[in-house]
């Protein structure tokens, strides 16, 4: 009776019942205008003044002319988030704070969390779309929480259940919250107002924790938020926007409310600055976008000209290359040479099951296009550097494959939801009646398909190179693009590219001090000198808490007869081994993982790889780009881990070992020195 009883309401919850078919027209109404409409709600130029910061004490470290790497996360989502209060999370900014610097705190599981390394830098970006209404919704003490569209989410957190039901219920929180917003403020029911002054107070409750938490010389953080914006084909251009100082902001962040237009935003960062309030916008997803993230044209189909292409690389220098929602470097179908291409895919729109073409989606590939646009119409828009972030949230980042806790709270708190391990028979059974398109069966085991989620990773952290931790510092770095991006371990590497490095001791204490006197470093341009070949100089050390290198790679991209061309090079091989000088390949160093526990081979592979290379196939003058990639050895994938301590076997349709990596910011080898980089 019970299972009976259960199922009769899962499938009444499940199925988004909302009501008369008046109160879902409604909705539908609401939702077609938010995902068609530039504009609902008018932007605000009002500027506040926050209190300024303690001066920092003379005690905090000394800066590093030769800079030091410092490990961070600039995409973390709280309960400020709409969706993430949805997915039962309660961790405020405050909270997300704490646990970048490596204190505890509760998932919406239920259990505690805590990072293995607390990080040097960390960025609250809650979604400034409605940034906090579902808190006032949900807080029966508010003036928003009397209004009609308000009432269905009273109290929606003071328990978090996590069951089939609970699960069922904060969907439809997920789907409906927006809509009903919309339809409100389309009814007349609320005005701009409430949703304005709602959004005012959640963004001084995030640039309030961020000044609180920031340590200069210990600890940085920033004031930031996400600028959540689709086509109406649902085609992710989400980005994340963060400011440099945060004495003198913005009232309320530039949301999708104000326009879903990206241009949009840069005009708004671009009028700021007038008004010394400086920042800069990382896309991020690429990979779900559909290619509309770098496409050939601008938001109107217009072709991209030199103006266009000035105004993308002074607002958007980065691009996050890795996140949980998978790994935009390339694509297997982008890359067919390239065998270390299938990582981490993740092969759909974001918040969809709809295939996103990898055209114009991943980030090789618009680097690639940005020398086509550059040889045609001598307009670059894609000439920026690379960092990683994790977009979690619940305040905490999941960066360890051998501890990973999901992304969204309570819908994948568990290897079961997450699709790591066969569903139980009345989770299996209930959701295959309810909703079939959300169980599949593999290997003759049925499992749960949540929205992809077993095509997630342990993903990403943002690196930089940066004199000293602070914001000037590290937001120098990134506006510079000095920058690196890892799939969740902490890699060092830095990469520089000169014509009077061919000669450098290798083992010189001087070395890096030489690369910046006489080099390039990752982000910028060399300048084609004639006939001169230039050399290139990489540096890996491995996270002490991993695996050890197994290599280190340059990857070309540059333009044949205008058709794109990319090569690999591996240019470092661990355990003494040498490169091929045919296929250009390591050797294999023998390192292996045993399915059995996740043990890897011992005493495989290596602590630091450096190398000095010369490009086999240089051409002088030829436009390219080049950017390092560095592999560990293979460790068990996060699903692997799952399943053997479920005491399961490892899908078979999953991979059941990765190999943890680290990516550079391109050099660029070009005639023109215009490196794109704005100058205050």
């Amino acid at each position: 009776m019970i299972f009976r009883i259960a199922m009769i309401v899962a499938f009444a919850l499940m199925a988004g019942c909302s009501g008369d078919s008046q109160e879902a027209q409604k909705r539908a109404e609401a939702r077609e205008y938010y995902r068609t409409t530039n504009t609902i709600i008018p932007a605000s130029d009002e500027i506040i003044t926050f209190p300024a910061l303690p001066m920092p004490d003379d005690s905090r470290p000394a800066s590093n002319p030769d800079r030091n790497a410092y490990f961070g996360d600039l995409h973390v989502h709280t309960t400020l988030s709409f969706d993430a209060s949805a997915f039962g999370t309660t961790a405020s900014p405050a909270d997300a704070y704490r646990y970048a610097q490596g204190e505890a705190i509760k998932h919406p599981g239920g259990f505690e969390v805590q990072m293995a390394q607390p990080l040097d830098f960390y960025a609250v970006t809650d979604h400034a779309v409605m940034l906090g209404l579902i808190n006032e919704a949900e807080d029966t003490s508010t003036s928003v929480s009397q209004y009609d569209f308000a009432k269905p989410y009273h109290n929606m957190n003071e328990s978090v259940g996590g069951g089939l039901l609970d699960l069922a219920k904060r969907s439809k929180v997920f789907s409906n919250f927006v809509s009903d917003v919309v339809a409100s403020l389309l009814n007349g029911t609320i005005n701009d107002g409430v949703v304005n002054d709602a959004l005012k107070s959640g963004w001084i409750q995030t640039v309030e924790a961020a000044n609180e938490a920031y340590k200069p010389g210990t600890f940085t953080t920033f004031a930031g938020y996400e600028f959540t914006s689709s086509t109406d084909e649902r085609e992710a251009l989400h980005r994340n926007v963060i400011f440099r100082g945060a004495e003198r902001l913005p009232a309320q962040p530039f949301s999708r409310f104000n326009s879903m237009n990206p241009e949009g935003l840069w005009d708004w960062m671009d009028a700021l600055r007038k008004q010394d309030i400086e920042s800069l916008a990382i896309p991020h997803n690429s990979n779900g976008s559909n290619g509309a993230m770098f496409m050939f044209t601008d938001w109107a189909g217009n072709a991209i000209d030199q103006e266009y292409a000035d105004q993308r690389m002074r607002n958007e220098p980065l691009v996050e290359i890795t996140q949980v929602k998978g790994t935009s470097d390339t694509h297997p179908l982008l890359s067919r040479n390239d065998e270390w291409a299938n990582f981490e895919i993740f092969p759909l729109r974001t918040s969809t099951r709809i295939p996103s073409n990898p055209r114009g989606s991943y980030v090789r590939n618009a680097w690639l296009r940005g020398l086509s646009m550059a040889d045609s119409a001598a307009a670059n828009p894609y000439k920026f550097g690379a960092i990683g972030s994790s977009d979690t949230h619940t305040g905490a980042a999941s960066l360890q494959e051998d501890n990973y806790f999901g992304k969204i709270g309570t819908f994948d708190d568990t290897a079961e939801k997450r699709g790591s391990i066969p569903a139980s028979f009345l989770y299996g059974t209930l959701v295959k009646l309810a909703a079939p398109e959300m169980v599949e069966v593999v290997d003759d085991q049925t499992y749960l398909d949540f929205s992809g989620y077993k095509y997630w990773g342990a993903s990403g952290v943002a690196g930089v190179w940066a004199e000293e931790n602070t914001r000037e510092a590290i937001y120098d770095a990134l506006r510079r693009k000095e920058t690196f991006a890892t799939s969740g371990t902490r890699i060092k590497v830095r990469f520089f590219a000169g014509y009077a490095l061919n000669n450098a001791p290798l083992d010189s204490p001087d070395l890096v001090s030489t690369a910046y006197q006489d080099g390039t470093t990752m982000g910028g341009t060399l300048k084609a000198d004639g006939d001169r070949q230039p050399t290139f100089f990489t540096w890996a050390v491995a996270d002490p808490n991993t695996a050890q290198l197994q290599r280190v790679q340059i990857i070309k991209g540059w333009l044949e007869e205008g058709e794109h061309q990319e090569h690999v090079y591996d240019v470092a091989c661990s355990d003494g081994l040498i490169v091929d000088s045919q296929t250009h390949r390591c050797p294999n160093n023998g390192a292996r993982v045993n399915l059995n526990d996740c043990s890897i081979t011992a005493n495989v592979g290596a602590a630091e790889l450096k190398s000095l290379w010369q490009d086999p196939d240089f051409i002088p003058g030829q436009e390219a780009f080049y950017y390092v990639r560095v592999l560990e050895n293979p460790v068990c994938r996060w699903s692997t881990w799952d399943a053997i301590r479920a005491g399961e076997t490892p899908r078979s349709d999953l991979s059941a070992t990765i190999q943890e990596r680290a990516w550079s910011s391109p050099i660029w080898y070009s005639a023109a020195d215009n490196n794109n980089n704005f100058v205050d």
